[in-house]
């Protein structure tokens, strides 16, 4: 159905791969509406299915990255797994006030968002179920997280795409703002950020600028 062509037609083998994990009417729904498989149409189709069921889930919206870690042709492919996660986080930019993820959190009033925001990403991943990210509303406690499980970096490393960054705007030796790595460019990296100035937009940083706190590396 997805008409593979050859065991590098990667494309179509993750259109054929996330038709397997939602059922063949994934495959059809997609090549109409997007041509072919996306991180986003599968979470996208995902949603719609378990309103239309009205279930709290449907399938795995990340199943073709879970797949393809085990293929070393699809490792490459998906960008070592963290492809997904800044996917999701630029499909938000220009939101405004956060509503969507505040709400996701259970929550009927706005509150710093930022943190949330990583989280309500890695969940549209499939990443709060399997434990690659962990599910909280607090700056600090994504740190430790990270420093408990040896997944830290200083601010003198350069990160990947998919890393989490921590700020310091205070100047109090305290991560107080929290964002996801969406490039490294040119000596710059550029981010995605939920909560800046209210919005969710993308920023861009000098390597080693005071601001910068630390990084966390999740094993997408």
């Amino acid at each position: 159905m997805a008409g593979v062509e050859s065991p590098i037609d990667l494309d179509r083998i993750s259109l054929a791969l996330q038709g397997y994990n939602f059922g063949p009417g994934y495959i059809s729904w997609a090549l109409a509406n997007y041509g072919g498989y996306s991180e986003l149409n599968a979470i996208e189709f995902s949603d719609m299915m378990a309103a239309r069921i009205g279930s709290a889930g449907y399938g795995d919206k990340a199943y073709v990255s879970h797949v393809l870690r085990y293929y070393p042709i699809g490792r490459s492919f998906m960008g070592e797994g963290n492809a997904a996660m800044v996917a999701v986080a630029q499909s938000q930019i220009g939101n405004v006030g956060g509503a969507p993820y505040w709400s996701w959190w259970g929550l009927d009033y706005r509150v710093e968002w930022c943190a949330i925001f990583v989280s309500w990403c890695a969940d549209q991943c499939g990443y709060l179920d399997i434990g690659v990210l962990p599910k909280t509303a607090g700056v600090r406690p994504y740190v430790d997280w990270f420093r408990d499980r040896g997944q830290w970096q200083g601010r003198d490393y350069e990160p990947s795409p998919g890393d989490i960054i921590f700020f310091d705007w205070e100047s109090d030796g305290l991560a107080d703002h929290v964002g996801i790595v969406e490039k490294v460019e040119n000596g710059l990296i550029y981010t995605v950020e939920g909560n800046s100035g209210d919005v969710c937009a993308e920023r861009r940083y000098s390597l080693n600028t005071p601001p910068i706190y630390g990084f966390g590396q999740p094993l997408y």
